[in-house]
């Protein structure tokens, strides 16, 4: 299926831009005209997987973060970031909850969990040395109903 709508947005992995990134990914998803707490599940999934790049994937260092996002006439939203960080040995490792790689003890490690959670699709690829794309998607309920009705 042809997307709607489509755009891509790069940044530096500072945590400062993680606000960004949210507000940025809502904005756009605006156009489905989901509900607020749709909108609360994307803006969480986008947040979680733009800090594994920034806390994981580029450590100490600062790197890109790249953020694809297309819109479907059948209310679905596709949100692809990825970066090309440190990559990840194990995906299916590390998609379990509460596993980590970083060191602070305020990192719950919950991220993929979360993505998993408030998401339809989660898809992780990884190359160790080279980087992970996420790929996840959700439609919007209310898109949907229009469309059986």
């Amino acid at each position: 299926m042809k997307p709607i709508n489509e755009m891509s947005v790069s940044f530096p992995s500072c945590s400062a831009n993680e606000s960004f990134s949210r507000a940025a990914i809502a904005s756009f998803a605006a156009q489905l005209d989901p509900t607020i707490d749709e909108l609360s599940d994307i803006k969480t999934a986008v947040s979680e997987a733009v800090t594994n790049c920034i806390v994981h994937a580029y450590r100490n260092t600062i790197g890109i973060i790249y953020i694809t996002c297309k819109l479907y006439e059948n209310g679905r939203i596709s949100i692809r970031i990825r970066d090309k960080g440190c990559g990840i040995e194990d995906i299916e490792q590390a998609m379990q909850p509460l596993f980590s790689t970083s060191e602070d003890e305020e990192r719950a490690g919950l991220g993929f969990a979360v993505m998993e959670s408030f998401m339809d699709v989660l898809r992780v690829t990884s190359k160790p040395g080279q980087g992970t794309s996420v790929t996840m998607s959700k439609t919007i309920q209310r898109r949907r109903t229009e469309k059986n009705h």
